[in-house]
């Protein structure tokens, strides 16, 4: 399987300016890992099969909210969605990602290519 590539250059742009349609979105904050890996297949199965060339993805910035303890562990989705799009169960799905323009979530969301169903 060839390796997943960021999204071109100018479909990225008309994603971006809203000339090229975002097909679906989803938003993983406030799941869970297991939540958030097992929504996000569903996801981009369902998308793909109803013929969706591109997604968004919502994973969020993660970062310290005040002073709590447990702030290392904030941002794992952001962290994570990317290390999942590349595992053969995804990759079977998509054909790249890129980070999404400041409009759309910037650091905090992804812009998903879809395969075409076969």
């Amino acid at each position: 399987m060839p390796p997943l590539a960021p999204l071109e250059r100018r479909l990225k742009q008309r994603v971006a300016r809203g000339r090229e349609r975002i097909d679906a979105r989803i938003d993983l904050h406030g799941m869970t890992q297991s939540e958030a890996h097992a929504a996000l297949f569903d996801f981009l199965q369902r998308v793909r099969a109803d013929g969706g060339r591109i997604a968004l993805v919502v994973t969020g910035k993660g970062g310290a909210r005040g002073a709590r303890a447990d702030a290392v562990e904030r941002g794992v989705l952001k962290r994570q969605v990317p290390n999942w799009l590349s595992l053969p169960q995804f990759r079977s799905l998509i054909l790249g990602f890129d980070e999404a323009s400041i409009g759309h979530g910037g650091q905090g969301a992804l812009y998903v290519r879809l395969r075409r169903p076969r």
